[in-house]
């Protein structure tokens, strides 16, 4: 049975700004869109306050343009800007995995994101799979005992970095794999090779992604 009760998500701000910055990424919002607090609020059946919060993060990133009172304009992405943004994650998470074998941290929680969502896949529950891979991620970072990058790495948080030519199920079994070799190394305290692994995993989310930006 799939249960959460050890596990923890990314606060509500974290939320919407991972929904908002997925559907930017993947032009799903394209630029010059007007969204309002209320707009989104709604959507995502959440208060206006994490929203605007989200709406504030993603302004510093340079993906929102506010507009007092207003709600704010998409100002959109592009090639360099995707790449720039997940070679930062790639650098910082696999950085994380690295000190995590180092460390000899505490895997308990992290193991356990990582078999709900296999167990998620298994019975076809792919938003069941999307919030345990969220899981899975945020409980890594924590175990890296390092405050700093967790909440730089919350912060750019997109969610599955799905491409414009592929099924959410299909994606959710190429992430899982990848997580297979990211946990076994993790478990055998394998420091380089879940570094290498993880850095992986992020890069091919990249390029994942760049395909709603190629012609």
């Amino acid at each position: 049975m799939l249960n959460l009760n050890k596990i923890q998500l990314l606060p509500a701000r974290e939320q919407v700004s991972s929904t908002l910055r997925k559907a930017i990424l993947a032009r799903e919002l394209q630029e010059g869109t007007i969204i309002t607090l209320e707009e989104i609020s709604n959507q995502l059946g959440v208060s206006i306050t994490p929203v605007r919060e989200a709406f504030q993060m993603l302004a510093r990133d340079g993906l929102l343009k506010l507009r007092p009172n207003k709600g704010a304009i998409v100002l959109g992405m592009n090639e360099k800007s995707i790449r720039e943004h997940y070679e930062a994650r790639a650098i910082l998470e696999s950085a994380i995995a690295y000190k995590v074998c180092k460390s000899g941290a505490d895997l308990t929680t992290m193991l356990e994101a990582y078999h709900n969502a296999k167990t998620a896949l298994q019975e076809n529950e792919y938003s069941e799979y999307s919030k345990y891979n969220q899981a899975f991620h945020l409980e890594l970072w924590r175990a890296g005992g390092n405050d700093k990058i967790t909440s730089m790495l919350s912060a750019m948080w997109s969610g599955l970095s799905m491409g414009s030519n592929i099924k959410e199920e299909e994606y959710a079994q190429i992430s899982i794999k990848e997580h297979d070799g990211i946990v076994e190394a993790l478990v055998a305290r394998d420091a380089e090779k879940a570094k290498d692994l993880m850095y992986e995993h992020i890069m091919r989310s990249m390029e994942n992604m760049l395909t709603h930006y190629k012609e």
